[in-house]
């Protein structure tokens, strides 16, 4: 039996996917994870269970906790079937009329 629950295993799969989209591959992500590409592809399509080993290994790549991995709270936003994160840097955004304060007295200059 896993000590991983199905919930807990299939949040380790979901960033997995991420990890691929983010680093463009299978072969990328599984050499950061240090494991062999077929396996990490089996993990993340479902065909393997989750080991906490992997699960540890995941939160390291991600730069995040394992508790925070297994909570589902690594990546609030991410689709759960196929890691996919929207990228927002092209919506437009609400600009202030008035300007604001900066930090530590630094100023705006025009």
């Amino acid at each position: 039996m896993n000590p991983l629950d199905e919930k807990e295993q299939n949040r380790v799969r979901t960033a997995l996917r991420f990890l691929r989209r983010r680093a463009g591959g299978w072969r990328v992500v599984a050499k950061a994870l240090g494991c062999k590409y077929d396996t990490v592809e089996k993990i993340a399509r479902g065909g393997r269970g989750v080991t906490p080993s992997m699960a540890i290994r995941v939160a390291r790549v991600l730069g995040g906790s394992i508790d925070d991995l297994l909570a589902g709270t690594f990546l609030p936003g991410a689709c759960p079937r196929c890691g996919y994160m929207p990228d927002f840097a092209d919506e437009p955004t609400t600009v202030e009329d008035a300007p604001r304060a900066a930090p530590d007295g630094l100023k705006l200059v025009r």
